[in-house]
């Protein structure tokens, strides 16, 4: 029996939407990071989606609604990654030493954030400020490491007195000026920070740091 178009069909249509979608969020994503929102060119993001200006302004309405979702997609992409971690599986310190690992490695395999980073900050958060979904997508790495705090305090090995919150702006802030700065910071110090030995001693560096503020 012949399958009837529609839901279900396998044929891909009722998909075909949200592959459009996608496809121009990640040619967005590319020219938003290599440009910034103000130089990044709506017919440039169209013609790397393969799709036509109609159908983004369909999808986003204009370049500052797009950029938005831009955002929106790229914190939910390391949120994704963090609960994949599984912290709640393990003990505290080593939680925490892979928390802090992971977010060194992601700015560093993810260039992208960091200058998608930049321009928001640079625009103020005009964009996320209007966001519905930023704060739920960003709420859950600050309950995890809550988690992560108390047990910590439970058993011994953690201080008290720690906001998550604090502790988040820490560990993103340590990791996230070396890969923004790390090209003016090689040229004044004359030091290849981004060669695979100056990578690992940073990454020793962060991790001793947050687990030495956090040692009870």
């Amino acid at each position: 029996m012949r399958k009837r178009n529609g839901a279900g069909n396998g044929n891909g249509r009722p998909r075909a939407p949200a592959r459009t979608r996608e496809r121009i969020l990640a040619a967005a994503t590319a020219e938003f990071a290599a440009r910034g929102l103000g130089g990044a060119r709506v017919d440039a993001i169209a013609r790397r989606a393969g799709a036509n200006k109609r159908m983004l302004y369909h999808y986003f309405g204009n370049k500052e609604g797009l950029f938005l979702a831009v955002m929106e997609r790229t914190y939910a992409h390391i949120r994704h990654r963090e609960e994949g971690l599984h912290l709640e599986a393990l003990p505290p310190v080593q939680a925490m030493r892979k928390l802090v690992r992971f977010t060194f490695r992601y700015f560093l395999d993810h260039p992208h954030f960091v200058t998608l980073l930049n321009s928001e900050n640079l625009h103020r958060a005009r964009h996320i400020r209007h966001s519905s979904r930023v704060r739920e997508i960003n709420s859950p790495v600050i309950a995890a490491l809550g988690d992560i705090l108390k047990r910590g305090r439970e058993t011994g090995v953690f201080r008290g007195g720690v906001d998550p919150l604090q502790l988040y702006i820490s560990v993103a802030g340590v990791c996230y000026f070396y890969f923004s700065n790390v090209h003016t910071l090689t040229t004044i110090f004359g030091r290849d920070l981004l060669k695979r030995a100056a990578l690992k001693q940073r990454e020793r560096h962060v991790i001793d740091v947050i687990l030495g503020y956090l040692r009870a």
